[in-house]
């Protein structure tokens, strides 16, 4: 494609508005411009949906106790593109859904939800966005406007209104259940420990915030001697893995490696989840203690449970150890940043794919 004449079709012709004008059912959304002298609209809006995912994979991260995401400016960037491409592609609403979830990203609820909105504008009886939009009115506190799309959705899909109901009341049970560092009772019956991962350092060493949490796994596998251990983490740093580290580890400290199940190939707490589930199903188990950092069990905990609503073991129950990155007593009440990200996440477990526009896909 000529650079130069596409630089000219998205500087000349491209002017964002976060407002997005809808036509009457009546009327046929064209557009405006006549786009053959520059190039094809297509190309540009191909061009848009690259620059989103090259914001997107940017190697510019931050991570803290298990929580790796974009930078908010990339995320910010991710926005703008998917929404410069929607006012030239005005029935794609997969782009307004992957826009509203870039700012969900970028922890700015209140953004998502115009964008959610303007969804139903076009498409108002979308099951998808009722479901986002009960979800984060309920997050924001603005309980009439959550039920209003509860109520929609149980006329719409009777069976997502469920579910969604669940999530809430699963949330709501998880964050009331108090933090523990210490192990409890030794339990009965086929019992398995989860660990979570952490991403690496550079160099491929583990970082200590993961070496806290194998503590805790080495003196819980004592503990439990019968306990399937499960290892999940699978983000590679000069060619290794955490579950993989995590595993040459716990088998150095005295852990024999035929209790140990390797996931070397979740790169999120929601792959966590999905993938350790087939294995928590293989092996029919009946609990699971999840250890991670303090201020991320409560968010992998209401994964594993929702992922196991499609898996299975039907009656599998779970708990959590946490690897005290924090003192216990500032984390009593989640912060708006560790709810936002449970909702997030737990939405992706249980399907919804975050973005939906191609090249830019992901759960």
């Amino acid at each position: 494609m000529n650079k130069t004449l596409l630089a000219l079709a998205l500087g000349g012709l491209l002017s964002f508005s976060s407002t997005t004008v809808i036509a009457s059912p009546q009327e046929s959304i064209q557009s405006s411009v006549e786009y053959s002298q520059f190039t094809s609209k297509r190309q540009v809006v191909d061009q848009l949906l690259s620059d989103a995912v090259t914001a997107f994979k940017s190697p510019a991260r931050i991570s803290h106790a298990g929580f790796t995401a974009k930078m908010p400016s990339n995320m910010e960037i991710v926005t703008n593109r998917l929404l410069e491409a929607y006012q030239l592609e005005p029935y794609r609403t997969d782009l307004l859904i992957s826009a509203a979830n870039a700012q969900i990203y970028n922890k700015n609820a209140d953004r998502a939800i115009d964008l959610f909105e303007q969804v139903l504008d076009v498409a108002p009886q979308d099951v998808d966005a009722h479901s986002y939009l009960a979800v984060w009115q309920h997050f924001n506190g603005n309980e009439a406007e959550s039920q209003k799309h509860m109520q929609t959705l149980k006329t719409l899909n009777e069976g997502r209104a469920t579910d969604i109901q669940r999530i809430f009341d699963t949330v709501n049970r998880i964050v009331a259940t108090p933090l523990k560092e210490t192990l409890g009772k030794e339990r009965k019956g086929n019992t398995a420990i989860i660990t979570l991962g952490y991403a690496l350092n550079p160099d491929g060493s583990m970082h200590e915030i993961l070496i806290q949490r194998l503590e805790k796994t080495l003196a819980f596998a004592k503990k439990q001697p019968n306990s399937m251990i499960v290892l999940t983490g699978g983000v590679p740093k000069n060619h290794k893995t955490e579950g993989k580290l995590m595993a040459d580890w716990l088998v150095d400290h005295g852990i024999a490696r035929d209790r140990i199940i390797e996931d070397n190939y979740a790169r999120s707490t929601v792959e966590n989840a999905l993938y350790s589930s087939y294995a928590l199903a293989r092996h029919n188990i009946d609990h699971a203690t999840i250890i991670s950092s303090a201020s991320h069990v409560r968010r992998g905990q209401t994964l594993f449970e929702i992922a196991s609503w499609q898996t299975g073991p039907k009656d599998i129950t779970f708990d959590t150890v946490s690897a005290a990155d924090k003192p216990l007593d500032d984390l009593k009440v989640p912060s708006q940043g560790e709810l936002l990200g449970i909702y997030r996440d737990a939405l992706r477990t249980y399907g919804m794919w975050s973005y939906r526009s191609y090249p830019l896909e992901q759960r």
